[in-house]
Order: structure tokens, then sequence, then C-alpha cells
């Protein structure tokens, strides 16, 4: 016998049909001022470049698990620069999020710890045992660790400085010398100490308090002499030029500023620390 649904007495009504309940509950709390629930969700064009950096860290594991090592490089350089955006897009259209700055550090632990750490280790580190893999496990942990430290300093740590090496610019300078040796024709088997010492110096140096210029404090409306621009297109030209040692110049240069700066600020008698251990009262 089909079941009879349950008739209302005569004349009777619903006081709240389906869904009006919960409508007028939302409206109530709107009104009252309880604080908005966020939507799960996530914002799809700064994780899209995210997305982009960790393919491009995939892609570059697995070219060097097939002797691609140009490839490999090239694909950690491009990350970089995917690396760079997502940030700036997410500020720019307002779309900033704590699972964005999660991805993102997920992505740059496979695209500027492990990948790097792996081409190295392919190119020039494996025949030399133990100590080969042991170096390539230095900078994938020196990766993680400055991540980890970025993420839990990011509020007490001065804007204008990076505490330790960047973990972009750490992989950039592994890349960036296979890059140079290999314009040079030079075979990793005949650069495995090099490699290593490398390989050991971007791992330990993302770990130290030695501080690297951020030049997030760089103001783009703002003014400037006729001879920034001009060094900038001179930095193109030479780019373009002859990439392999020109990147690689430069991210050497970079990776040592951080030791000179260290220096002058000792020099000067100015706190070494970068991480704010008082509270200021000035305000």
């Amino acid at each position: 016998m089909p079941p009879f649904k349950k008739r209302l007495p005569k004349g009777s009504f619903k006081l709240f049909p389906r869904g009006a309940r919960k409508l007028q509950m939302e409206q109530t709390d709107q009104q009252l001022g309880a604080p908005h629930k966020p939507r799960r969700g996530i914002y799809l064009l700064p994780n899209a470049f995210t997305t982009a950096a960790l393919f491009c860290g995939f892609y570059a594991i697995v070219m060097a698990m097939n002797q691609r090592f140009d490839q490999s490089c090239w694909a950690i350089f491009v990350a970089m620069i995917l690396d760079s955006l997502d940030g700036r897009v997410a500020r720019m259209t307002n779309t900033q999020s704590e699972f964005g700055a999660q991805y993102d550090s997920l992505s740059d632990m496979i695209s500027f710890g492990a990948a790097p750490a792996l081409v190295m280790y392919e190119w020039s580190l494996r025949g030399m045992g133990k100590l080969g893999w042991l170096a390539a496990f230095v900078y994938c942990a020196g990766g993680a660790l400055r991540l980890a430290r970025f993420n839990t300093n990011i509020a007490v740590v001065d804007k204008r400085y990076f505490q330790g090496l960047p973990s972009p610019a750490a992989a950039a300078l592994v890349v960036g010398f296979i890059l140079f040796m290999d314009d040079l024709h030079y075979l990793g088997t005949d650069l495995r100490w090099s490699g290593w010492f490398v390989t050991l110096y971007a791992g330990l140096t993302m770990v130290t308090n030695v501080p690297f210029y951020s030049f997030k404090d760089v103001n783009m409306r703002k003014t400037v002499p006729f001879i920034a621009p001009f060094l900038i297109v001179l930095g193109y030209v030479a780019v373009s030029y002859d990439p392999p040692k020109a990147l690689f110049g430069l991210f050497v240069v970079y990776g040592l500023s951080g030791y000179v700066v260290l220096l002058w600020r000792w020099r000067k008698g100015r706190p070494i620390s970068l991480v704010q251990t008082k509270q200021d009262h000035s305000e």
C-alpha cells in the first residue's frame, strides 16, 4: 500500500517553509554583526601560477632522471619566475588566502628543495657514494628548514632582509653552476668536488642567520636616477647574450652578498640577528 503524506489540519499552514528557517537565521546573524563564515573554496588565479611552478619542479626531476640536465635547469628557472608572480597576482587581485600561502610553500619545497638536489646528484654527485647523496640531502633538508622558518618568523623578521639565503636563489646557484659548466662543455663527473661544495654551500647558507637583501622596500612608484634603468637594460642585454654565464654570475654575487652585509653590520655595531626579540613601544 503506497504511503500517504501527512496532511495538515484544514486552515493551518507552515510557519517556516523548507529552507526559510536557515535563511532567516543567516539574516539575523548578519544584523547582529556575527562573524561571517568563510566559504570553503580556493582562489583559482594565484594557485594556477603555484601549480605551474610545481609542475616545473616535477618536470625538472623527470628530465634529470632522463639525463636531460639542461631542460631540468631551465625548468627550475621558469619555476622561479612563476613563484615570483603568484604572490604578486594574489595581492593585485586581493585573493590572498592561508591555503595559498601553504600551497606555495609546498610547491617551493619541490621546485627549490628536492628538484635541485636531485638534479645535482644525477649530474655530478652520484659517483661519490655516501658523500654525494649526503650533500644532496643536506641541501634538501636545508630547503625544508628554510621554508619552515620563513613561515614561522614572517611576522618578526626585518622585511628588508631574508634570514638566510632564499630557497629560489639557492636553487639558482646550484642549477646555474650546472648550466655554466655544461656551456663550457665540462662533464659532471669531472667536477664532483666543485658540485659537492656548491651544493653544500647553498644548503647550509639557507639555514644561517646571514641577512640577504630582499628588495621588498623598493618603491616602483618613486622616481629613480637615470642610471637605474640603464643598468637594468645592461642586465637584460647580458642575460640575452649569454644566459648561463650571466645568470650564474648574478646569483654568485647575490649568494655572497649576505656575508658582505653581515660583515658591514658587524663593523657598524648593528645587531646581526634580524629577528625582533623585543617589542617596539615607540608606537
